[in-house]
């Protein structure tokens, strides 16, 4: 290192990186440094991550890049605020483990947020590098920093606050759940998550493929989480396995973070029966092995030839990439706009035009076709765009006598999410909106209902990781203050049924 440092989490937890003045000009003349990928022809036929991590004397490069911004825009973008110029001064200096720390003190899932988060509309977005060159690399950066420190000897983190003798249950072990879960055990709060799933992860584990997220970062996250004392119970639905009133009589405070699951459905003709799948159920059943999945999603897929995915968010990609990895010659994409008008990632749709999926722009579906029970086709109809609606978007309009059809095995929806209706039974008397998501204050995360608190996509609809992280920190911050105005009064009993383990 050129000269010494504090750095916080590292040589000075909690101290500063001291930053002298940097000369910006110079370093705008950096030129900009990318991992490298895995070629198209060859990743298809493996379901690896697609970018291959940063060499440490690039990354070096690529964080002085970095013009060290008074205002830090980027960790103004950033949902969770990272403090993205302090992370990249010390990955510079050559301090990895520093700089993982800085990412850990504001985020639960660094690893996960590297790899997934949109940064080209959030940190990068707004890198002011980024208005006359690429923006620094900031998503493969954070990626860089915690997986080189979990491959030497991983994070250090203070020990947890002494037992408070208060309980919370967490009912969800994605994001959301896994950010209050973290936060609530660090204060000395005894937490249980509750999973409906066999395994824990949410989203994580059966919402995103493997070329995106591979799957060890989540099991060392709940390796962490286990030794903090968080207990996981999974394979336990609230509602069927467990009744909210038990649940709620044996913790002081819940944290509803279930998500939104429930596919949108089309409404067409033939889109009932089989091969028409929802886009969940296709991705788990492609992406996961069958012991980690629940019995009734443990068919195998096959080796459907001619897949064609309706939708047009960052699910709908995951879906066309997963069918070509499965072995699909023909893999098609029906949106009813422009790409101009999605909202994935275009990282996301490069790399699916990179695989050889075909893209079927200004269509949307009519009927699914059908010869008896098996699925023979997609009928579709041209669009055309008119006037803006509440989105801002251009509404798409059918053109009259514009039918075709596209020939298919299977057909996947990935329109939408909702949150599950069902859950509407389980807990009635919490206030609900009219897409079933649950209405919260949105300062402290909590629902109508004392000591129940709730936040990431149950609340918000289908978002991201980082924004249900985000919820997680504001309702973890609400339920701390909350339990400590219990302290005088006589614990709840604790966790219930099932084994302490998910292993």
């Amino acid at each position: 290192m050129s000269e010494q440092i504090a750095p916080r989490g590292s040589s000075g937890e909690g101290t500063k990186p001291v930053r002298p003045d940097v000369d910006r000009k110079a370093r705008l003349k950096i030129p900009a440094h990318r991992p490298d990928k895995q070629d198209p022809v060859r990743r298809i036929e493996n379901w690896d991550e697609v970018y291959h991590l940063f060499d440490a004397s690039n990354a070096m490069i690529e964080a002085e890049r970095c013009i060290q911004c008074p205002a830090a825009p980027c960790q103004k973008a950033c949902p969770v605020h990272n403090d993205i110029p302090g992370a990249f001064w010390l990955l510079e200096q050559g301090d990895f483990n520093g700089a993982a720390n800085i990412f850990r003190e504001t985020s639960e899932l660094p690893e996960m947020c590297g790899r997934l988060c949109p940064q080209e509309r959030l940190c990068e977005g707004h890198c002011v590098v980024g208005k006359n060159a690429l923006p620094v690399a900031i998503g493969k950066l954070e990626t860089f920093t915690t997986e080189w420190q979990h491959a030497h000897g991983g994070a250090q983190h203070p020990p947890p606050a002494p037992p408070s003798g208060r309980t919370v249950a967490v009912i969800g072990s994605g994001p959301a759940g896994i950010g209050v879960a973290e936060r609530l055990a660090r204060r000395g709060h005894a937490v249980t998550i509750y999973e409906a799933w066999p395994e824990p992860g949410g989203v994580l584990r059966y919402g995103i493929p493997d070329f995106k997220l591979n799957k060890p970062s989540i099991e060392r996250k709940f390796a962490e989480l286990e030794a903090l004392g968080v207990q996981v119970r999974c394979s336990t639905r609230v509602g069927e396995d467990l009744s909210w009133e038990d649940l709620r009589a044996s913790a002081d405070a819940v944290f509803v973070g279930i998500g939104a699951s429930q596919g949108a459905r089309l409404g067409i003709p033939g889109e009932d029966g089989e091969g028409v799948i929802s886009a969940t159920e296709f991705l788990v059943r492609s992406n996961l092995p069958p012991e980690e999945l629940p019995e009734e999603h443990r068919e195998p897929l096959g080796a459907p030839q001619r897949v064609v995915v309706i939708g047009g968010g960052d699910t709908s990609m995951d879906c066309v990439r997963s069918a070509r990895r499965l072995g699909a010659d023909e893999v098609t994409l029906v949106y009813r706009r422009t790409e101009a008008e999605m909202q994935g990632r275009v990282e996301e749709r490069t790399h699916a035009v990179e695989e050889g999926v075909r893209f079927e722009y200004l269509a949307s579906p009519l009927e699914v076709l059908r010869d008896g029970a098996c699925v023979t086709g997609l009928r579709c109809i041209r669009m055309e765009l008119g006037e803006p609606d509440d989105t801002g978007r251009r509404r798409p309009q059918p053109v009259e006598g514009s039918e075709f059809d596209l020939p298919a095995d299977i057909v996947v929806t990935a329109i939408g999410y909702d949150v599950d209706s069902e859950w509407g039974e389980a807990a009635p008397e919490m206030t609900r909106d009219r897409w079933n998501r649950l209405v919260v204050d949105p300062e402290t995360m909590q629902t109508n209902l004392a000591g129940v608190f709730a936040g990431g996509d149950d609340v918000n609809g289908a978002d991201l990781v980082v924004t249900a992280l985000a919820d997680a920190h504001r309702a973890a911050e609400a339920i701390d203050h909350y339990l400590k105005t219990l302290l005088s009064e006589t614990p709840r009993p604790g966790p219930l049924v099932g084994d302490s383990s998910f292993l």
